[in-house]
């Protein structure tokens, strides 16, 4: 892929100062509005990663930078030491906008997958009855909750977990898309188990969406078994998926609800744990915490962020926009493409290599014609496009995609 001097400028910059922990495509990018993103040399790209699925209100929407310019100017943090007149009006507005009783404010994804973590273990010592030191929690193969050392403990993924050890006891992995591997679990062990986690639709995986049902059985299994459902919807949540929460599809309503990423419209780290009195009110003051946990600022953007995605009901175009680009999708014939997948606007196509190209080739070659993607597992392409996008942009950003794809064949 060419790049500018201006750019590698950049790319040699992070590469000396930075750690090696991510491998980007080579875009330098420098600002973004809408769907659309440019580079230092003013290269307009559709977007079509949304900082996965942080951006789904698009990129520096105005109503919620303009929450975020207010609360700067007035109070940014203030610790949990003391009450500020921003937390409160948030909380209540979430309980409002999601039915649970309570919420936990935490700042990143990975910190509210901990805490979750963390209250089921004390729901399932404190009311379970689960004897100290032996609760169990139950997670699927294939999952990406973050890159905490507890997450990792869960995680099948070699570039997740490997030399990270020795990994956090009590969590038990289980094939996804399995109700049966659930029930086995359970019926053996449920005595123990406070919880079982998982992604309703499976992203850092490469979108693997799962069978229709799927979550209600778990669901009920849950239910059955006194068994804590936790809901990961840090990248399915918030009208990704063409539900307000992707377990909506499938009428469930979990124990605990994580969300992250868009709960801000990108704006700034945010991320919330949902839970009734019964789950929440087991952590007691000083047991659990964060100093930016619910800061003023958060509140503010996150209040805005759920209004756009109201106002712009976004919701409903993510359902209607994403049943556009799986049908057009499935109208190109090519020896790439092996599976489309998704709901929403959460998307995926598995690639099969092909003249010695393979993913990360089509992502360089949309890059070129004005579109940015990320391979996962490297024959996956993930499309997530900022929920803000419209059909006709949309349309012409298909004609990008389908015809990368038709360039390398």
């Amino acid at each position: 892929m060419k790049i500018s001097q201006k750019s590698a400028a950049y790319i040699v910059q992070e590469e000396k100062y930075g750690a090696h922990n991510y491998h980007p495509l080579e875009v330098v990018l420098s600002r973004g509005e809408g769907p659309f993103v440019w580079d230092v040399d003013e290269k307009r790209y559709y977007d079509f990663l949304s900082a996965y699925s942080a951006v789904n209100q698009g990129h520096c929407h105005p109503k919620i930078v303009g929450a975020l310019k207010d609360q700067a100017e007035t109070l940014c943090l203030t610790s949990r030491a003391f009450y500020n007149d921003c937390l409160g009006p948030y909380e209540e507005y979430i309980h409002n906008y999601f039915g649970y009783d309570k919420v936990l404010p935490m700042n990143s994804g990975a910190e509210a997958v901990e805490t979750a973590l963390k209250l089921a273990r004390r729901w399932g010592y404190s009311k379970k009855g689960i004897p100290e030191n032996q609760a169990l929690i139950v997670g699927c193969e294939g999952n990406f909750h973050g890159r905490t050392i507890s997450i990792v403990s869960l995680s099948t993924d070699p570039d997740s977990y490997s030399q990270y050890g020795p990994f956090t006891p009590g969590l038990i992995k289980i094939p996804y898309n399995n109700v049966s591997a659930l029930e086995a679990v359970l019926e053996k062990s449920s005595k123990h188990i406070a919880a079982f986690m998982l992604e309703p639709i499976q992203g850092e995986a490469g979108v693997f969406v799962p069978d229709d049902g799927y979550l209600k059985k778990c669901y009920d299994l849950c239910k059955k078994h006194n068994v804590l459902f936790i809901a990961d919807e840090v990248q399915t949540g918030i009208a990704r998926t063409g539900k307000m929460l992707c377990c909506d599809h499938e009428g469930i309503r979990p124990d605990v609800v994580i969300l992250g990423k868009a709960i801000s419209g990108g704006v700034l780290p945010v991320s919330a744990v949902l839970a009734d009195d019964e789950i929440m009110l087991t952590i007691k003051p000083g047991e659990h915490g964060s100093t930016f946990g619910g800061f003023p600022l958060a509140c503010k953007v996150a209040m805005a962020a759920l209004e756009v995605v109201k106002e712009e009901k976004l919701v409903e175009k993510a359902e209607y926009l994403g049943n556009i680009f799986r049908s057009e999708m499935r109208k190109v014939n090519s020896p790439f493409i092996e599976l489309i997948r998704g709901k929403g606007l959460l998307n995926a196509i598995v690639i099969k290599p092909h003249n010695g190209k393979e993913a990360m080739d089509i992502c360089e070659r949309m890059a070129e014609n004005g579109l940015i993607a990320k391979p996962t597992h490297r024959h996956i392409i993930r499309f997530a496009p900022p929920l803000v996008i419209t059909e006709e942009q949309l349309r012409e950003a298909l004609k990008i995609i389908i015809s990368s794809i038709k360039e390398l064949e």
